[in-house]
């Protein structure tokens, strides 16, 4: 199966992770390309803008949305990494929100891979999602 990985940028090196995790259970998947340049330590400028909270800008800038939409409509489905974030459990934030229902209204699959956060959204992210892996990838079914 063909799955982009969703998440906060927060977890770009756990996106790395899993891409290769996922490629070992026999699918292939997709990673935004600045986030694998991070983790190598490339484009150390647009790192400091984020730190600096410029993620507006650099959204736009770099058309990370639309890049988001695009990729997820050439997959079969998105893997929706959440991990603890500010002190939240299982944290999925606006731009991955905004992924899920991008998957949601071109009939991909959603599996996100820990349970659904305690987020005024959660009963939009009920609505949408395929299933809950509850951290094993093996879950995850064509």
């Amino acid at each position: 199966m063909k799955l982009t990985i969703c998440g906060s940028s927060v977890f770009r090196e756990k996106m790395i992770e899993y891409k290769k995790l996922l490629q070992e259970l026999g699918h292939e998947a997709i990673v935004h390309p600045d986030y694998e340049a991070y983790v190598r330590g490339e484009r150390p400028e647009i790192m400091a803008r984020l730190a600096a909270g410029e993620h507006a800008a650099v959204k736009k800038e770099n058309g990370y949305i639309k890049w988001y939409y695009n990729a997820i409509v050439g997959s079969d489905g998105v893997l929706v990494l959440n991990f603890e974030k500010k002190g939240v459990q299982n944290y999925i934030g606006g731009n991955t929100l905004m992924e899920i229902a991008f998957a949601h209204v071109n009939d991909k699959k959603i599996f996100l891979l820990n349970p659904i956060p305690e987020v005024s959204y959660k009963d939009e992210i009920e609505a949408m999602y395929t299933k809950v892996l509850n951290g094993d990838l093996r879950g995850i079914e064509g």
